[in-house]
């Protein structure tokens, strides 16, 4: 890290969570059940895992979902990794230093999830390349993009996923064979095999988030991807934003809904714990809200395009990573400053669960919405009046 990029990490709140610490018990417990909708009880991580997070200088953090048992189900447990971090070298090296740079980094991060005994793991938003789509700088950032099915970054996962028998997601910068440029989240199943992909559907046009220089939205819709663990979706960064992108997800069948993200402080922040957790409610599945983490540093100065001087860097990448439950509990976040992996044990019957309780997929109406919307996108619709 230069001493540009600790210094803006050393004014940054480390978490939300550790300024409840101070609040005396018994009251404390109460917070965060309010907090978090349920009293968490920590996952029994392993000591090599930890010592390995020690060591490599990342938080490692492990809950468990209360699920209630079921007479006739057995339980659908399944351990989910999510992966934050930041970049490892300066923005100014090759892209292959840059990219090993990370292979590196995360290598370390799935063996310890390995350890942890994760079964799903999903990576941050472009995760093998700094976020540098602010600069509208088309090299050396483009030379990061690479096949999705076939690339270097999927051949690397390929290897640990099916050596560590987990599903890996892996959000790259795809390049397809016709040159086009995607952002895109690969999935890597168990055994080694890609099982498909899907192209962020929802691209930002705000601040510095000049992505659309650099490509458009996706066109593989909403895919729910059927693994050995769960059948899984991935909802990408912006797509957040987005109501009815959770809702197709749900309704193809998702029962986990990763969100890779990159997203600075100043932007999104009150709306970063808010967004997946609701989703989560609405649709009935677990949800995994991942962002990266620090400040990085690019060669040349940009500017926002909103009168304010130019600038070297986004801003800063508050981390924060949960998992949310359709009940509307949260686990608390990793770390807004450090790298970091979550762990989180889900049993999928409380998918099931929810939905029986609260009623959402009954009563939600889709065939009401479905005629309104097709009313709605239509070049001569007027908007229903009364006065």
């Amino acid at each position: 890290m230069s001493s540009a990029q600790e210094s803006v990490a050393s004014d940054e709140l480390s978490s939300v969570e550790s300024c409840l610490e101070h609040i005396p018990q018994p009251q404390r417990s109460k917070v965060k059940k309010i907090l978090y909708g349920q009293e968490f009880e920590p996952l029994a991580l392993p000591k090599t895992a930890v010592a390995i997070a020690t060591a490599e200088d990342f938080e490692l953090a492990g809950y468990k979902f209360d699920v209630p048992t079921e007479q006739l189900r057995a339980p659908r447990i399944v351990r989910v990794g999510a992966v934050q971090n930041k970049i490892v070298v300066p923005t100014i090296l090759p892209v292959e230093e840059q990219r090993n740079a990370l292979w590196g980094r995360i290598g370390k991060i799935i063996q310890t999830a390995a350890l942890c005994r994760v079964n799903i793991l999903c990576l941050q938003e472009a995760w093998t390349m700094p976020f540098a789509f602010c600069t509208r700088e088309k090299r050396p950032w483009c030379e990061f993009a690479e096949s999705a099915e076939n690339g270097p970054t999927t051949r690397f996962l390929q290897t640990l996923s099916k050596q560590y028998n987990m599903v890996i997601i892996s959000p790259i910068l795809e390049r397809d064979n016709s040159d086009v440029i995607w952002n895109t989240a690969v999935v890597i199943d168990n055994n080694g095999k890609v099982l498909g992909k899907h192209r962020k559907n929802h691209i930002p046009r705000v601040g510095d988030f000049n992505e659309s220089t650099y490509y458009f939205e996706g066109n593989t819709g909403h895919p729910v991807f059927e693994t050995e663990f769960g059948r899984v979706a991935i909802n990408i960064c912006y797509g957040r934003h987005h109501p009815l992108n959770w809702l197709m997800f749900g309704i193809n069948g998702a029962e986990i809904v990763f969100n890779p993200s990159a997203t600075v402080t100043g932007l999104s922040e009150p709306l970063w714990g808010i967004e997946a957790r609701n989703a989560a409610i609405a649709n009935t599945y677990f949800t995994c809200a991942i962002n990266r983490v620090g400040t990085e540093i690019f060669p040349n100065e940009f500017s926002s395009g909103d009168g304010n001087p130019a600038h070297q860097d986004f801003g800063h990448f508050y981390g924060s990573s949960y998992v949310a439950a359709p009940d509307g509990s949260r686990t608390p976040g990793l770390s807004r400053v450090r790298d970091g992996l979550l762990v989180s044990e889900l049993d999928l019957n409380l998918c099931r669960q929810v939905k029986d309780r609260w009623g959402f997929q009954m009563t939600q109406r889709l065939d009401l919405y479905a005629a309104s919307l097709a009313k709605v996108v239509q070049s001569d619709f007027q908007p229903q009046r009364i006065n």
